[in-house]
């Protein structure tokens, strides 16, 4: 990830040279899992650099139950629609990806497009070490069940396939609008997820790249 950090800077695109300027829109960008919207400081700089309005998530750690964190992304959505008077567009990485797709599922009519980055939205197969601190997320989680909203509260199929939460019904459902565009971007050389449940399986949304799941 070091090695492409160095790389983006020599490359003309990263000054924003050759690249499609943007009208002014806004682009909410959604961190991974355990990550905030610090380390997605250098995407909303660029984004910026070439025309559009960058938002962080504001949804703090993603280290929470996915129900409570796309509830906190709604907020950020309705905000970025309200000020801009225009459809916004999502960029997800990872987890935040599935998140950002979930969001658009549940605010379709305020949503221009979602482009994932290395997003499992299609379930989760990942390195060993990730599934391990996702348990563990999971139990912590569960120990400060007296702390979720009251509309929230833990359920007894929570981070089970059979959960039926919004964030959880959403993902299922998927994309259906055609008013919003999808681009699922993935990485064969991923590292942490398996790139086969990032992708939808149409040509015409999926972009391999080259890179590791954290240089995207």
């Amino acid at each position: 990830m070091g090695a492409e950090w160095l790389a983006l800077r020599t490359k003309p695109l990263y000054y924003g040279f050759g690249v499609p300027r943007g009208n002014g829109s806004a682009v909410i960008t959604v961190p991974g899992f355990l990550g905030s919207d610090r380390y997605l400081r250098e995407m909303n700089l660029w984004l910026k650099r070439i025309g559009y309005r960058p938002y962080p998530s504001d949804i703090g750690r993603n280290a929470e139950c996915p129900d409570i964190l796309v509830d906190r992304l709604l907020l950020t959505i309705d905000r970025a629609h309200s000020e801009t008077r225009r459809r916004v567009h999502l960029i997800g990485h990872s987890l935040g990806g599935v998140l950002a797709r979930a969001a658009a599922v549940l605010a379709s009519e305020k949503i221009l497009s979602v482009t994932t980055l290395a997003s499992p939205f299609r379930g989760m197969r990942s390195h060993p070490s990730v599934a391990l601190t996702g348990r563990e997320v999971r139990r912590r989680i569960a120990r400060r069940a007296h702390t979720r909203p009251p509309d929230k509260p833990l359920r007894q199929h929570c981070f089970t396939g059979r959960c039926n939460c919004d964030f959880a019904e959403a993902v299922r459902l998927g994309i259906q609008d055609d008013l919003i565009d999808e681009t699922a971007v993935y990485t064969k050389t991923d590292g942490v997820v398996d790139w086969s449940v990032c992708i939808t399986g149409k040509s015409e949304v999926d972009v391999e790249v080259k890179g590791t799941h954290c240089g995207l």
